[in-house]
């Protein structure tokens, strides 16, 4: 476990207007469709408002150099232009879990050059939203996860949810293990990812109760999701 000591956002820093770690119920429940959805939202409020990839496992060319497609994504959603060394300080080539694409591509991931690439970007912007890599306990190294990149931070978590059969388990999983590592679930995303889902409302409903945290979208089922089109009900505090 990462000591939070060492790498929590110093009280001098200057820090953003809001930001948050968005986290999943899994691999592929649409944490970048979430997370751009949020920054769109929120540009309707903050000026400045960019998103962040620390850990990206997965590139193609694009235009000659490698990309990301969920950091493309997250750009395309931001008002603020930066760096990639800030907005994604952790690149890797294989679609794998990052534990494993770090040791293919020869590198370790440090989760101290995250925050500090971090604490870089907040500086300049009013608002930050942060995708994590797959699920929260994804594996960062032999010793380390997601959820220690998570507590570094020490940003609210939300909580996207892919609605489909045993998101109910995995939901309440993920949110008692950001609140172990003493972060605020601040909020969770339903994403209807699976439109033969039986009794979606009834899951909603389960969910809403035991998750204990305001539900921030309801994002239906499409073909070609559009993140501005979403509707989000965000709370007063995320848009001051």
């Amino acid at each position: 476990m990462t000591d939070p000591s060492s790498t929590h956002p110093s009280a001098a820093a200057p820090q953003p207007k809001f930001a948050c770690f968005v986290t999943g119920t899994d691999t592929g429940v649409g944490k970048t469709l979430a997370s751009a959805g949020l920054l769109h939202a929120l540009s309707r409020h903050h000026d400045r408002v960019v998103g962040m990839k620390p850990i990206a496992a997965g590139a193609e060319l694009h235009g000659g150099t490698l990309a990301n497609d969920d950091v493309l994504a997250l750009r395309a959603a931001s008002t603020l232009a930066v760096p990639a060394a800030l907005d994604n300080p952790v690149l890797l080539p294989d679609p794998l879990s990052p534990h494993i694409a770090a040791v293919r591509a020869g590198t370790r991931i440090d989760i101290a050059h995250i925050v500090r690439s971090y604490r870089a970007l907040a500086a300049r912007a009013d608002a930050v939203v942060v995708e994590g890599a797959g699920g929260f306990h994804v594996p960062l190294s032999d010793t380390e996860t997601g959820a220690d990149l998570a507590e570094a931070l020490g940003l609210p978590v939300v909580l996207v949810v892919g609605l489909r059969l045993g998101c109910l388990s995995h939901a309440a999983l993920t949110a008692d293990a950001v609140r172990a590592r003493g972060l605020p679930l601040a909020g969770w995303i339903a994403n209807r990812i699976d439109p033969r889902m039986l009794a979606p409302e009834d899951n909603l409903r389960w969910l809403a109760q035991r998750l204990g945290a305001s539900l921030l979208a309801d994002i239906p089922h499409q073909a070609a999701p559009d993140a501005r089109a979403l509707r989000f009900d965000l709370p007063a505090a995320w848009t001051a």
